[in-house]
């Protein structure tokens, strides 16, 4: 069971067992789903949290990578990260399948345990200002050890 709590300014999501729910993993579960979606995550690729075993979300911020990042710099790093129109994003997400939200100054990454470290890495990376052709060299043989792993 789902509650929604508005009373306050800061609005307050419960998650209850019911006398239907017949694994306490279910409850974790929504609550991941939940987690999820209200980080940023597309309503699809949250529910993937709750259909697929071993998906996770993962969570940092970018001053734990570097910490004399302020002002412009952050921005840049940032930018660095997206790309023009979302390109360098979008590629480190289709190579590794996973899915990045950049929310202000903290990135989640949604997928697998070993496919969230090559992604992290590679944002990792982008951050500390490596070259993006480099990054994606990178992420490309990584991502075809993963497969040839499966």
């Amino acid at each position: 069971m789902v509650c929604l709590s508005t009373r306050s300014k800061a609005w307050k999501v419960f998650i209850k067992p019911s006398p239907e729910t017949k694994d306490p993993l279910y409850l974790q579960k929504g609550y991941d789903f939940v987690n999820a979606f209200l980080k940023g995550f597309k309503y699809e690729d949250a529910l993937a949290v709750v259909r697929i075993d071993g998906i996770y979300v993962e969570s940092f911020h970018i001053m734990d990578v570097k910490q004399t990042l302020k002002g412009d710099h952050m921005a840049r790093a940032i930018g660095r990260i997206c790309g023009a129109k979302g390109r360098i994003r979008m590629c480190v997400e289709n190579a590794t399948r996973t899915r990045i939200v950049v929310a202000d100054e903290v990135i989640h990454i949604l997928g697998t345990n070993e496919r969230i470290a090559v992604a992290r890495r590679a944002i990792c990376d982008l951050i500390l200002g490596a070259p993006p052709n480099k990054i994606f060299g990178k992420i490309s043989t990584h991502a075809a050890r993963l497969d040839a792993a499966l």
